[in-house]
């Protein structure tokens, strides 16, 4: 019975502490069906127990009572995960209402990657003192696809690049890398990149922002405009 309770116990924390909506919502119901299973083995083990106790020697009060405790306990757990996982699932719906309100607004977002959309793509960075700066791109295979030199003023500065190559040819709209260098020594800079939102989905790491074909977290938009 201690081994049933134990796992009972550690189904219910693992519930609790699930990282996102989506992945909590996945294993609250994986918890509420062991919860469940452990739930029908107690009650099986608790009348096994009445059933073949001896006539003459019945089960101490203490312990029945305690045992009787622990049963309810249980009960209460199954309803108190079922309705855990219920509030989840309304609480992920309506992050989805929520974030679809976004498609077709422009997003700034920090992001690795920009997204080339309709031949266009935009940069925000900021640096500590007017400086040059460079601003690499390459695509999925690392090949450089465009760099651009800028005289960076102090503070934020933005570049917009164009969607075309080094050699002036003109690149699908997609996903590409992108990095921002600053000074001769090629500091890196911190930088945003803004695109146009096209989307929202749900994942097992939480809800995710697409931006054409770059996909980001909810946690790294910056700001959001028309």
């Amino acid at each position: 019975m201690s081994a049933s309770l134990a796992s009972v116990a550690a189904q219910q924390t693992a519930a609790a502490t699930a990282g996102t909506a989506s992945a909590a919502a996945q294993t609250g119901q994986n918890a509420l069906a062991a919860l469940s299973s452990n739930f029908s083995d107690f009650l099986g083990m608790l009348m096994t127990q009445l059933q073949n106790q001896d006539p003459t020697s019945p089960l101490d009060t203490n312990q029945f009572t305690s045992e009787l405790v622990q049963f309810s306990g249980v009960e209460q757990q199954i309803n108190t995960n079922a309705s855990l996982t219920q509030l989840i699932q309304l609480t992920q719906s309506g992050e989805v209402m929520q974030g679809s309100q976004l498609t077709g607004k422009h997003v700034t977002v920090t992001s690795a990657q920009i997204p080339l959309q309709s031949g266009t793509g935009q940069v925000g960075f900021t640096a500590p003192t007017a400086e040059p700066a460079r601003i690499v791109i390459t695509d999925a295979n690392g090949q450089t696809v465009r760099t651009a030199s800028v005289n960076a003023t102090a503070g934020q500065n933005s570049w917009t690049w164009d969607g075309t190559n080094n050699a002036g040819a003109t690149m699908p709209d997609g996903a590409y890398n992108v990095s921002v260098l600053g000074g001769t020594a090629g500091t890196p800079l911190p930088f945003t990149v803004t695109g146009t939102a096209t989307g929202v989905q749900s994942s097992a790491s939480g809800m995710q922002l697409d931006l054409g074909a770059v996909t980001v977290g909810f946690g790294a938009v910056q700001s959001v405009g028309a």
